[in-house]
C-alpha cells in the first residue's frame, strides 16, 4: 500500500469524536452521510438511522468485533433513504437504497470491496437470519438497526447508553410513521414485498392486500412433475 494512502487510513482511524456518549469516526466521508440522510430523511426517520448507527458503534465496542468504521456508518446511516411515501420500486426498498448507498460511497472514494459490503449491509439490513452472519460491518448494521427497530439485543447495552442516544435523537413516533410507510409499500407496490417483511403489514393492515407467494412461483415452474 502506498505511504501516502497508508498515511490518510491511518489518520482516519484515529479520528474520533463523542457523540450522544458514543465513539464514532469523525471523517469527511461520514459527515457527508450524515448530511445526506437529513437531506433525504424525514426527521423521525434521520432519528432512527442516527440512533442505528450509534447503536451498532457501541455494540462493536462492547463486543470488541474489529469493522471498516467508515463502511458501518454510511451503510446505517443510508439504509433507510427510500423509506417514504414517493417510493416507486420497482425492487424492495433495501435494494433500491443499497444501490443509492453504494453509489455514495464509490463517489466518496471507497474501493470496490468497501463499496459492496455497503450495498450488502443495506440490502440485507432487514433479513437478520442472513445479515448477522455476514461480514462485520453487515452484521453489525443489521444488529444496530434491528435494536432500534425491534429491540434486537436490547439488554446488551446499558440502560444508560441507550437513553442517552434517544434522548439527543428522539424516536418522533417512529412505530406509528415507519408503519404507515410500510402499509404504503404494501398497497401501492406490493409486488415488491412477497419475500420480505413488509408482507407483514400488508397482510395484517391493507385491506385486498395481495402478493405473489413462494408456493405459486414453485407450482408454476414450467417442468413436468
Amino acid at each position: 500500500m502506498p505511504f501516502l494512502k497508508l498515511h490518510a487510513e491511518l489518520e482516519n482511524m484515529t479520528r474520533m469524536r463523542l457523540m450522544a456518549g458514543v465513539e464514532v469516526p469523525a471523517t469527511a466521508v461520514v459527515d457527508r452521510a450524515i448530511d445526506h440522510a437529513r437531506h433525504h430523511c424525514e426527521p423521525y426517520l434521520f432519528n432512527h438511522v442516527m440512533r442505528s448507527w450509534l447503536f451498532a458503534a457501541r455494540l462493536a465496542q462492547l463486543r470488541e468485533r474489529q469493522h471498516d468504521a467508515e463502511v458501518l456508518a454510511v451503510a446505517t446511516l443510508l439504509h433507510d433513504v427510500t423509506l417514504n411515501e414517493s417510493f416507486a420500486g420497482p425492487r424492495r426498498f433495501e435494494v433500491e437504497a443499497a444501490d443509492i448507498a453504494r453509489d455514495f460511497a464509490r463517489s466518496a472514494g471507497f474501493e470496490e470491496r468497501r463499496a459492496q459490503l455497503v450495498w450488502d449491509a443495506v440490502a440485507l439490513n432487514s433479513t437478520p437470519s442472513i445479515g448477522l452472519h455476514k461480514e462485520a460491518e453487515v452484521a453489525l448494521c443489521t444488529a444496530g438497526i434491528g435494536l432500534d427497530v425491534i429491540g434486537f439485543d436490547y439488554d446488551r447495552l446499558p440502560r444508560e447508553t441507550v437513553a442517552g442516544i434517544v434522548s439527543v435523537f428522539p424516536r418522533l413516533a417512529m412505530k406509528r410513521r415507519m408503519s404507515h410507510c410500510f402499509c404504503h409499500i404494501a398497497a401501492h407496490y406490493p409486488g415488491t414485498t412477497y419475500d420480505n417483511f413488509v408482507r407483514d403489514y400488508g397482510e395484517r393492515h391493507v385491506p385486498g392486500y395481495a402478493a405473489p407467494s413462494v408456493v405459486d412461483l414453485v407450482d408454476g415452474t414450467p417442468f413436468e412433475e
